[in-house]
């Protein structure tokens, strides 16, 4: 396939294990001094004509909201520019979901925005960084990914932010979408679409500073475990609630004291699949969460649901309106 010179892919590098090397001598995987991608660029200019941007160099469990903001900035940056058809970004594959969510938040346009990674180092046998790269590179340009918002890309199946979550510690498919399935895939010759592009709300915040913590439920969970609640000024809380959104009892009087403090409180389920809903009447059921006005989300893990308040305070949605954008 021939390119047009005049338009080109940007690749912007935040490192990741698909930026590291294993070290033969300590048997581990570490930050090299150089980035192995730079090495495969002979073969990429085979798939498109693009630029590359080394933007940080950092193990994804380093990456924090404040950089995905100066991320998303710069993303925005080179997709103003019309030469540009779309942005790869390369990433580590810990906290990609929570930065590709992130960007899909606050990236508007058609132009397409691919984030991809490894789950080997570069110099690991089958690696399968390099792959990743090539097969981003060839959904960024393609005309069927505009409109469709942020992408993943991994092992030749295209996800959508939304949806897409790490499932394996260290398998090369470990990007699912539960519930949904991938929106398509990457063959030989094409890319390939089987659900028709679909946006979510995009918005304009402010660097996000919130203090936003998960709390997860399990079985004779105890309130004295909460209290870090109150001690330092949280923003909100994301709860990974039981089943289709119920607490322990004991957990009432936490979720109580955060309501009267008119803290946003955002339930999802800790399960994978299915909706919270208001069904069970019993203390601690999602009837009485329901009307204690915790924000039901749908559609979303834990992880995620953080990064959407978190995104909802930083761009000054009113707190009682949350729950139109869950």
């Amino acid at each position: 396939m021939e390119h047009e010179l005049s338009h080109k892919v940007v690749i912007v590098n935040t490192g990741g294990t698909i930026a590291m090397n294993l070290d033969e001598t300590t048997n581990s995987v570490q930050v090299g001094l150089s980035h192995p991608l730079r090495s495969i660029e002979a073969v990429l200019r085979r798939v498109a004509s693009y630029e590359m941007v080394d933007l940080f160099n950092v193990p994804s469990p380093h990456m924090t909201p404040v950089m995905m903001h100066e991320l998303s900035r710069v993303i925005r940056k080179y997709l103003e520019q019309p030469d540009v058809l779309g942005v790869v970004v390369t990433h580590g594959t810990d906290t990609l979901e929570e930065t590709a969510y992130y960007l899909d938040l606050t990236i508007r346009g058609d132009k397409p925005v691919v984030i991809t990674g490894a789950m080997r180092s570069s110099n690991e046998l089958g690696a399968d960084g390099p792959v990743n790269l090539v097969q981003s590179l060839r959904v960024a340009e393609h005309e069927s990914s505009r409109g469709r918002g942020v992408l993943v890309v991994f092992n030749d199946e295209i996800h959508a932010a939304r949806h897409v979550t790490k499932t394996h510690t260290s398998n090369v498919a470990t990007f699912q979408s539960p519930s949904y399935g991938p929106v398509g895939i990457v063959t030989k010759k094409d890319i390939s679409y089987h659900q028709p592009p679909d946006r979510v709300d995009v918005f304009e915040p402010q660097v996000p500073q919130a203090q936003v913590p998960v709390v997860k439920m399990v079985a004779g969970m105890d309130p004295k475990w909460l209290q870090f609640l109150f001690d330092p000024a949280i923003d909100g809380v994301v709860l990974e609630a039981f089943g289709a959104g119920n607490v322990s009892p004991p957990v009432l009087s936490v979720l109580r004291k955060l309501r009267e403090k008119a803290i946003p409180v955002v339930m999802v389920s800790r399960c994978y699949n299915g909706y919270v809903q208001d069904i069970y009447g019993y203390e601690g059921g999602g009837k009485q969460l329901k009307d204690l006005g915790i924000v039901f989300c749908n559609g979303l893990n834990g992880q995620k649901a953080r990064i959407r308040l978190m995104v909802l305070l930083a761009a000054g949605v009113p707190t009682d309106q949350f729950s139109n954008f869950f």
